[in-house]
C-alpha cells in the first residue's frame, strides 16, 4: 500500500515539476563523480595496465654521469638484462633548414620491454649504422631531406617513427625525436666534457631480481640519480597523468558541492510545499511511522532516477572528456566498477544526508496547522542541517578523492569563500535597505526586493561568484603567464639561446657575434651541480622526508651553476658584496628566501661527485622575464675552475637575418641553438588545447551553479507570488512587475560579477606576485564585462523561471497565494 502510494505521488509531482530540480540537482552530482572518476581510472590504467612497456623495462636508473662499470656488473651477476642509452638536445640541419631534436642513443639490447613502433608498424630492429629513425614532423619541418647533419656527422633519414615503448606522455614535449644507435655518437662530437646527457640504464628481470639488485645498488646511488619505476610515478608520463587527475579531482569536488547545495536548497522547498499535505494527512490518522515510510519510499524513487540519469551522463561525459585525450591514454578501457558504485553512492548521501533536516521537519509537522498555517513544527536546530550537509560533503570527498588531506584542504577553502562572499554580498544587498516601496520606481522595488530576500540572495552569490572565479582565473593564466610574458620583453630581448658552448669555441662564438653586429649577451660557463648542505645540515627532498629521513628541506633536482667576478645585468644586490673572497657565493633572492639562507650561511654542493663549501656573501634579485642567461647560484671562477663545463649565451635576431643562423651552425655544427620564440608559441598551442578539454569541467561547475540559482528562486517562489499578488491589488501594471522582476535578478548577477572579479584579481595578484614575477595591473575589461554578463544571464534564467506568475492575473494570483 505505501509503495503504490509513493509510486503515485512520485509520477503526480513530476508531471507537475516539482521534482525536477531535485533530479536534475542529484543526476549532476553523480555525472560529474562517475564521469570524471571514469577518466581517472582511464589514466590509471594508462600508467599501470602496462607498466613495464612506458620504460621499455621493469626499472630504470636514470643519471647525469655514467655509472661505474662494477655497478652495472653487479646487474649482470643479479641475472637482470641490462640496456644502455643516452638522451640529450642539438641541433639537424639539412641545406638551409635546422631544427631542435631530441636525441636517443640506444644499444643493442633496446628496448627490454615493448616494441618500437614506425609509420609502417611495429620493428623489433634497430636503426642502421650511420642512419636515423625520426618523428615524422621532423621531416616536414626540414623540407622531407633524405639526409641530415648532426654535429661533426651526416646521417641519412631511414624510417619514420611512430613511437618508443618510452617515450610516455608529455605534453611539454617541443622538440622532435630521432633515435639512433649508441656507437654513432662519437661521430657526431656533441658530447663534451659537461655537456648536457642523460644516461639511462635499462633493467629488466624477475621481482625478485630487481628487489635484490635495488636493496644493493639504491645505496650507492648520488642524490642527483634516480631510481625510475612508473608505479612509483616518477616517469613523465606518471607525473604528467597525476597533474590532469589533480585537476580533474578539484573541480569535480567543486561541482559536487554546487549540485549538494542545490540538492539542499530543492528538498528544502520540496518539504515546505507538503507541510499542509502533512498537516492534513495528521488530521485524517496517518501515523508518524506511515508518513515516514511514504516519504522514504518517495525520496528512494527521486534518488534512484537522478542515480540512473547521473550515470548515464556520467559515462557520456567520460566519452566525451577521451576524445581530447593523447592516442597512448584513451586507448586504454577503464574498470566499470568503481565509477559505478561512487556514482550510486554520491546520490544516496547526497540525497538522504542533504534531505534529512527538511525531512525531520516536514514529519514534525503538527495536525493543528491545519486552522494555524503559520505552525511548522518543533525545531530541530539549523546546527542539524549545517552538520549533516558538512558531513555528507566530507564523506564524498573522501569517497572521491581517498586522501583525507585533500578533502579538509578543499572543504576549508569552500568554507572560508562562502563565508567571504557571503559576508560581501550581504552587505553590498543590504544597501538597498532605506529604499522604500514605490510602485512607480522598478528599480526602487529591485532594491527591495533584494533586501527583503538578502539571506537567500546570499547562496545565489555565492555559488554564481564562485563560478565565476574559476572561469577568470583559468583565463588569466591563458592570457597573462603567456601573452603578457612576452609583452613585458625588453625591446630586442634575446629570442635565441645558444647553450653547449664547448671552451675551445668561446673566443670564435664570441667573435660571431661581433662580427654579426648581434645583440647578444655574456658568454656564461655552465656546470650543474646539487645543493647537499646547508651549514652542515643535510639537504633532503620530498621523498626522502617522507621515508624518515633526517634533514632539511631543500631542492630536489640539480642546478645550474656559473661563475662571474662582477654583477650580472638586470640582477640587484639586496645585501652582501657580490663575490669578493674566492669561496663566496651569490644566491638569488627567491631561492634564499625559500630555503631560508642568510649572509654568512655556509652552502655544501656536490659536482661531479666532489664536495665543495661556499659563504653566501650577497643575496641578488633577478629579472627573469628578461631572457638573459639567469642563475640562482653564482660562483668564483677560482672555485668552479678544476670542473668541466660548456657555456651558454643569448641574443636578438631579427626576423630578416635568418641566415645568420644558418652560418652559425656551419660554423659551430656541436652548439644546440635554441629558438625560443618558437617554443613561446608551442606553448600557446599547448594552452589552447588544454583549455579546451577543460572546458566541458567548466560546464560542471556553471551547470551546479545555474541549479543553486534555480533552487533558490524556486524556494522563494511562495513569498514572490503574495508580493506580486498585494502589488498587483494596489494597481501594479505587469510591464512594471516585469521590469522590477529583471532588474532584480539583473542586479543579483551583476554583484555576483563584481565579488568574482575582486575575488579573481586577488588570486591573480597571489599567483603573479608570489609564483611567477609578472608585473601586477587590474583586468579593467573584467570589471564591466563580468558584472554585465552576470546580469544578463542570471536576469535570463530568473525571467525565465518566473514567467508563469508574472503572466497570471491579480485573481490567479490571490486564489494560489
Amino acid at each position: 500500500m505505501a509503495w503504490m502510494l509513493a509510486w503515485r505521488l512520485f509520477l503526480r509531482e513530476l508531471k507537475q515539476g516539482q521534482l525536477l530540480l531535485i533530479i536534475l540537482a542529484l543526476a549532476l552530482a553523480v555525472l560529474s563523480v562517475t564521469g570524471l572518476a571514469r577518466v581517472s581510472e582511464r589514466l590509471q590504467v594508462a600508467i599501470n595496465g602496462q607498466a613495464s612497456q612506458f620504460i621499455a623495462a621493469d626499472r630504470v636508473i636514470n643519471s647525469p654521469v655514467p655509472l661505474d662499470d662494477a655497478l652495472l656488473q653487479k646487474a649482470t651477476d643479479f641475472g637482470l638484462k641490462l640496456s644502455k642509452n643516452l638522451q640529450f638536445n642539438s641541433m639537424v640541419y639539412s641545406a638551409d633548414a635546422f631544427q631542435l631534436v631530441t636525441v636517443r642513443a640506444v644499444d643493442d639490447a633496446y628496448p627490454l620491454k615493448g616494441n618500437i613502433e614506425l609509420l609502417s608498424g611495429k620493428t623489433d630492429k634497430l636503426p642502421a649504422r650511420g642512419s636515423l629513425w625520426y618523428e615524422s614532423r621532423l621531416g616536414a619541418l626540414l623540407g622531407q631531406p633524405s639526409q641530415v647533419e648532426l654535429g661533426n656527422g651526416t646521417f641519412r633519414l631511414q624510417s619514420a617513427l611512430s613511437r618508443l615503448p618510452d617515450a610516455g606522455f608529455n605534453i611539454f614535449a617541443s622538440a622532435p625525436l630521432v633515435l639512433m644507435r649508441l656507437e654513432d655518437v662519437a661521430a657526431t662530437g656533441v658530447i663534451r666534457p659537461g655537456s648536457r646527457v642523460t644516461y639511462l640504464y635499462q633493467l629488466a628481470g624477475s621481482k625478485a631480481q630487481l628487489q635484490a639488485f635495488a636493496a644493493y645498488a639504491k645505496p650507492l646511488l648520488s642524490s642527483s640519480q634516480r631510481w625510475v619505476d612508473v608505479q612509483s610515478g616518477d616517469s613523465p608520463i606518471a607525473s604528467a597523468v597525476q597533474r590532469a587527475e589533480r585537476f580533474l579531482l578539484l573541480s569535480s569536488l567543486l561541482g559536487i558541492a554546487l549540485a549538494c547545495a542545490a540538492i539542499g536548497i530543492a528538498a528544502q522547498r520540496y518539504c515546505q510545499r507538503h507541510y499542509d499535505v502533512v498537516a492534513m494527512m495528521k488530521t485524517f490518522g496517518a501515523s508518524t511511522q506511515q508518513l515516514r515510510t511514504l516519504f522514504g519510499l518517495h525520496l528512494l524513487l527521486v534518488t534512484v532516477v537522478g542515480v540512473v540519469l547521473g550515470l548515464m551522463g556520467g559515462f557520456l561525459l567520460d566519452a566525451a572528456i577521451s576524445l581530447t585525450l593523447p592516442a597512448e591514454i584513451a586507448a586504454y578501457s577503464a574498470p566499470v566498477l568503481r565509477p559505478l558504485w561512487l556514482g550510486v553512492a554520491t546520490g544516496m548521501v547526497s540525497a538522504f544526508m542533504f534531505s534529512a533536516y527538511p525531512l525531520l521537519r516536514l514529519l514534525n509537522i503538527p495536525p493543528l496547522r491545519v486552522l494555524q498555517r503559520q505552525l511548522e513544527g518543533s525545531g530541530w536546530g539549523a546546527w542539524l542541517h549545517f552538520l549533516l550537509s558538512l558531513c555528507a560533503m566530507g564523506l564524498l570527498g573522501w569517497l572521491y578523492s581517498r586522501s583525507l588531506t585533500l578533502t579538509l584542504s578543499v572543504m576549508a577553502g569552500v568554507v572560508l569563500l562562502g563565508a567571504l562572499l557571503g559576508i560581501m554580498g550581504l552587505l553590498m544587498l543590504r544597501l538597498g535597505q532605506t529604499v522604500g516601496m514605490k510602485t512607480t520606481n522598478p528599480l526602487a522595488l529591485a532594491l527591495a526586493g533584494l533586501r527583503r530576500r538578502a539571506r537567500q540572495n546570499t547562496l545565489q552569490l555565492v555559488g554564481f561568484s564562485s563560478a565565476l572565479v574559476l572561469l577568470l582565473i583559468i583565463l588569466a593564466l591563458r592570457q597573462d603567464l603567456l601573452e603578457e610574458w612576452q609583452q613585458q620583453l625588453p625591446k630586442n630581448a634575446p629570442n635565441y639561446f645558444l647553450v653547449n658552448i664547448a671552451p675551445e669555441d668561446v673566443a670564435a662564438v664570441q667573435d660571431f657575434l661581433q662580427q654579426h653586429h648581434l645583440n647578444a649577451t655574456a658568454i656564461y660557463p655552465v656546470i650543474r651541480g646539487r645543493l647537499s648542505t646547508v651549514n652542515g645540515e643535510a639537504v633532503i627532498n620530498t621523498e626522502q622526508q617522507t621515508q624518515g629521513q633526517q634533514g632539511r628541506l631543500g631542492i630536489s633536482r640539480e642546478l645550474n651553476l656559473t661563475w662571474r667576478h662582477d654583477l650580472p645585468p638586470y640582477n640587484q644586490l639586496l645585501q652582501g658584496q657580490f663575490n669578493q673572497m674566492a669561496d663566496e657565493v651569490s644566491v638569488e633572492s627567491g631561492l634564499a628566501e625559500r630555503l631560508g639562507l642568510k649572509l654568512g650561511d655556509h652552502l655544501g654542493f656536490t659536482i661531479d661527485n666532489q664536495k665543495i663549501d661556499v659563504r653566501v656573501s650577497s643575496i641578488r634579485k633577478v629579472q627573469w622575464e628578461t631572457m638573459q642567461p639567469n642563475f640562482f647560484m653564482i660562483f668564483t671562477q677560482e672555485m668552479l675552475a678544476p670542473f668541466a663545463y660548456t657555456s651558454m649565451a643569448s641574443f636578438h635576431l631579427e626576423a630578416a637575418q635568418q641566415d645568420v643562423i644558418l652560418d652559425f651552425i656551419r660554423q659551430f655544427p656541436t652548439v644546440s641553438i635554441i629558438d625560443v620564440g618558437a617554443i613561446l608559441q608551442q606553448l600557446k598551442g599547448i594552452v589552447s588545447q588544454v583549455s579546451l578539454a577543460l572546458t566541458l569541467v567548466l560546464l560542471l561547475v556553471v551547470m551546479g551553479s545555474c541549479l543553486v540559482m534555480l533552487a533558490q528562486t524556486e524556494a522563494g517562489m511562495a513569498s514572490r507570488q503574495r508580493e506580486l499578488a498585494v502589488l498587483r491589488t494596489f494597481g501594479a501594471p505587469s510591464r512594471l512587475l516585469t521590469w522590477a522582476t529583471a532588474g532584480e535578478f539583473a542586479l543579483l548577477g551583476a554583484v555576483s560579477g563584481v565579488l568574482a572579479v575582486i575575488v579573481t584579481e586577488c588570486a591573480v595578484w597571489l599567483l603573479k606576485t608570489q609564483v611567477f614575477e609578472l608585473q601586477v595591473y587590474f583586468h579593467w575589461l573584467w570589471w564591466w564585462l563580468a558584472p554585465l554578463s552576470g546580469a544578463l544571464l542570471v536576469a535570463f534564467l530568473g525571467l525565465w523561471r518566473c514567467r508563469q506568475l508574472l503572466q497570471k492575473s491579480c485573481a490567479e494570483l490571490l486564489q494560489r497565494a
